[in-house]
């Protein structure tokens, strides 16, 4: 696409990048995997939502006869933080089209004692098998070049203790959506920018499960501020992403209180519509 950046010298590959190496599950027994949490997916020190939805994504598809995630609900019950964790996993249903499981991630607290941190439901199948006819009225978002969007490498040098997710990923956001960061928010709820990882690699559909909880919260754009915690999060996967830079739009049309949905469309290179989902998160007031 004429409107995406330069390709890095060196590109990773699905299955050879850090993402990859991060969100990899060890077997232990039929449906218990191990995997220690990176601390480069962290915001606030909490471990990012959607990196944690890829994590056990990874583990349903390892579990489940299908391979790829076709819709997959999650509620985060505790914040989740660096270290080791284990995965359980449960096949709930097969079909031929479509395969119905749930898995839990759990950690131990200083005590010692475990920690239910996130609980999903999920249905996979095998995306290479549907049919290609598209039938919408959904439009991609009017993004600028990506030349004329900005990361967080364009402001001040980052605080990783802060956000150490911003340097695992290419992130470049509408200018049109930044006067949070300028002390002018609009107040309108909505976040847009191209999205891919660092190191270059290209998306899949486990990477979608990321996309849609990695930009700023829309509650920087209605003048909120500090950590927005995701309650509930449900991701629909329409179809395998084409490589090349994703366009995410996320909106916001009603906060009450306390708490705030996000609505967010994921758009491919070739013009698809490849992810859709909706969230539950908590906001800080006053």
């Amino acid at each position: 696409m004429s409107q995406a950046a330069s390709a890095p010298a060196a590109r990773a590959t699905v299955g050879d990048s850090e993402f990859d190496r991060d969100t990899a599950v060890a077997r232990r027994a039929p449906g218990v995997y191990d995997i220690d949490l990176s601390a480069g997916w962290t915001i606030f020190g909490a471990v990012n939502g959607g990196y944690l939805l890829a994590v056990l994504g990874r583990a349903l598809g390892d579990a489940l006869p299908h391979p790829d995630p076709f819709t997959i609900s999650a509620h985060y019950l505790t914040a989740s933080r660096p270290g080791p964790a284990v995965v359980r996993t449960e096949e709930i249903r097969t079909g031929r089209t479509l395969s119905t499981g749930q898995a839990s991630l759990f950690q131990y607290d200083d005590e010692g004692r475990e920690v239910e941190r996130i609980r999903v439901l999920a249905s996979y199948g095998d995306l290479a098998a549907l049919p290609d006819d598209v039938r919408t009225t959904a439009e991609p978002p009017a993004l600028p070049p990506m030349a004329q969007c900005f990361g967080p490498e364009d402001g001040p040098a980052p605080d990783d203790s802060v956000s150490a997710i911003a340097e695992r990923l290419m992130l470049k956001l509408d200018p049109a959506t930044l006067g949070w960061a300028l002390g002018a928010p609009s107040g309108k709820g909505e976040m847009r920018a191209w999205f891919g990882l660092a190191d270059g690699r290209d998306p899949d559909p486990l990477s979608l499960l990321l996309a849609v909880d990695a930009l700023p919260p829309t509650a920087f754009e209605l003048g909120l501020q500090g950590w927005v915690p995701t309650v509930e999060l449900t991701v629909h996967v329409r179809c395998r992403p084409a490589p090349g830079p994703l366009r995410v739009s996320i909106t916001t049309r009603n906060l009450a209180g306390g708490f705030l949905e996000e609505d967010a469309e994921v758009w491919d290179s070739a013009d698809r519509l490849v992810a859709q989902s909706r969230q539950l998160a908590r906001v800080r007031l006053g």
